[in-house]
């Protein structure tokens, strides 16, 4: 008797219905306009959301002044900006925040600007550092009209890299010996494409308009919702081991704690 013949292997894939699936213009047009009507709501749920969250980042603001180090210690448990506050002298400038805010953009909630207070401090003479990522609108935005939720067809084809214009801020150093982005410069790549091959002191967030390594957003969008999280170290569920070894050791002044503050036992 013959023998049974044996599809080759790849009978079963040519076969499979999955693979085979046209679509056609209309139904990619119907599909195209379901998404453009996903994305709107979705844009209006969010500017709603940024407007009854400023009630209450304003009632967290003032409570968190009264915590020694809160900032400080909340940015200092988020990987990038750590890793961007390699030197010590950098965690020693930043133990001197004691408020952080984000101002969003009434017409574009996606762009804001990062306000970042200090006390009297050995480095600079500023009181306030920021960094503004402003919103550039489209020529084409000039003659729309948004429809109730206050939203538009601009808004909906938004580009982060083509609508915003970051900002430099030039910090007053009170003398050469702090001005910890002369000491600490960015180091450019190898390519102009490239991120830079050393980010240097984190001040130069401020005084350089590029963020390559997108700080800003980092800050705005993970480190001031979840603020208390990251302050307390149980971002993710996972307390964050602070205990780093600094990776710089030029600066001989004392050595500010910015562990994560640990909870106290309970009096019986």
């Amino acid at each position: 008797m013959a023998g049974t013949k044996r599809a080759s292997p790849g009978a079963e894939e040519e076969k499979n219905p999955l693979h085979s699936v046209e679509l056609s213009d209309e139904d990619a047009q119907k599909l195209n306009a379901v998404q453009k009507d996903i994305a709107r709501v979705e844009l209006a749920l969010e500017r709603a959301a940024q407007a009854k969250l400023a009630a209450v980042y304003t009632k967290r603001r003032e409570t968190v002044k009264a915590i020694s180090k809160f900032w400080p210690v909340a940015l200092m448990n988020h990987q990038l900006c750590a890793m961007h506050a390699q030197h010590s002298a950098d965690q020693l400038a930043l133990s001197y925040l004691e408020d952080l805010w984000v101002e969003r953009d009434q017409n574009e909630p996606r762009c804001y600007t990062l306000e970042f207070h200090f006390r009297e401090n050995p480095y600079f003479t500023d009181s306030v550092l920021k960094k503004q990522f402003k919103y550039v609108p489209p020529p084409a935005a000039a003659d729309e009209k948004p429809d109730e939720d206050g939203v538009t067809r601009s808004m909906l084809d938004f580009s982060w890299d083509r609508d915003v214009q970051p900002s430099a801020t030039p910090i007053n150093w009170k003398d050469a010996s702090k001005a910890l982005t002369k000491l600490y410069p960015q180091e450019a790549g190898e390519d102009a494409d490239d991120l830079p091959a050393d980010p240097g002191s984190f001040f130069n967030f401020f005084e350089k308009a590029d963020d390559p390594f997108d700080i800003g957003n980092t800050i705005s969008t993970e480190i001031f919702p979840d603020a208390i999280e990251y302050f307390l170290g149980t971002m993710g569920g996972e307390e964050i081991d602070s205990e780093e070894e600094d990776s710089d050791d030029d600066d001989d002044a004392d050595e500010i704690d910015l562990e994560k503050p640990r909870p106290k036992k309970q009096k019986v």
